[in-house]
């Protein structure tokens, strides 16, 4: 599996990574773990997750998606196999939200304890807090990488100013830099990224980890009347965002795609952004081993001019 380099942190990764929000949620502990080992068995290593994972569920705190990673870890011994990265930030409840210094040094401990690791290779502000500076957060982020917690820092759901301006701060006064963007970005969700954020991530050499690479589901193909939404527990979301004209103008590129290269479409959707230079590897999740061995197929899928022609047209 080829690697690629992870901003310039010094991390080589897969060019996909494994969304960990279905651990403990649509995936028990069980199929998890036999999902993780197919994943680095496969030769793949990247892996995502956050703390919050998967606090929405009714009855979950949080911290769900961490235990079944760190029972895997002790379990398997596989833990200097996998690059993995989590987030700090989101509400945990109780208060324990944002990026204040104080909360992010009690954050990683807690995410550190529930993975069973002494070290997280990419942590991440799972969002902006704009209420504390900037020199703040990466400075906490420092103490973090000086006392051997973390490697290296990522931003998730930043906008194209902020970014700019946590780069800026970094420079300015010897604070590490945040070495990935985590954006939504797929091909139907292409404008917000692509005007703003993406020329920035070049410049800088900024990494970027893309979230819903199948945009929910819908780019695999699965969701193609409304009926459709029945198919799953986010299905009537998902079709109500995607299943329009442009949707389906996207699926129907697809499906031309990946009838020619022998693939199925949601392979041909990943292969579409693992091409684009700016993407260092989109995240993409399986909650069976079929769905796995699809994922990894699509890493090995070379796209020529006219396929890719085709898809930037259709979802322009």
């Amino acid at each position: 599996m080829n690697k690629r380099s992870l901003g310039r942190s010094g991390l080589q990764v897969s060019p996909l990574a494994f969304g960990g929000n279905v651990f403990g949620w649509t995936a028990d502990e069980a199929t998890s773990f036999s999902l993780l080992d197919a994943w680095v068995d496969a030769g793949l290593d990247f892996v995502d997750t956050a703390d919050v994972y998967s606090r929405w569920v009714p009855g979950h705190q949080g911290g769900e998606s961490e235990t079944i990673l760190g029972k895997w870890f002790k379990r398997s011994g596989k833990r200097h196999r996998v690059v993995l990265a989590t987030k700090v930030g989101k509400d945990m409840g109780e208060g324990k939200v944002g990026l204040k210094p104080a909360y992010i040094r009690q954050a990683v401990d807690d995410s550190l304890r529930r993975l069973q690791t002494d070290y997280i290779d990419l942590y991440q502000s799972h969002d902006d807090d704009p209420d504390i500076p900037l020199e703040d957060t990466l400075g906490a982020y420092g103490d973090l990488i000086r006392a051997g917690k973390v490697r290296a820092i990522g931003a998730s759901n930043y906008s194209a100013p902020r970014l700019a301006q946590a780069l800026q701060v970094s420079e300015k006064h010897g604070l590490p830099r945040y070495e990935s963007l985590q954006p939504l970005y797929n091909l139907y969700d292409r404008a917000v990224f692509e005007d703003e954020l993406e020329p920035l991530c070049v410049k800088h050499e900024v990494g970027v980890i893309n979230f819903y690479a199948l945009a929910a589901g819908f780019l695999t193909g699965k969701y193609r009347s409304a009926a459709d939404a029945a198919k799953s527990a986010r299905g009537k979301t998902t079709t109500a965002k995607y299943l329009n004209e442009r949707g389906l103008r996207i699926l129907a590129a697809l499906d031309e795609v990946a009838a020619r290269v022998d693939a199925r479409p949601g392979q041909v959707a990943l292969a579409w952004q693992m091409a684009r230079p700016s993407v260092t590897a989109p995240i993409a999740s399986a909650t069976s081993l079929q769905q796995l061995q699809e994922l990894v197929g699509a890493t090995q899928i070379r796209l020529d001019a006219e396929a890719t022609a085709l898809l930037d047209q259709a979802s322009a």
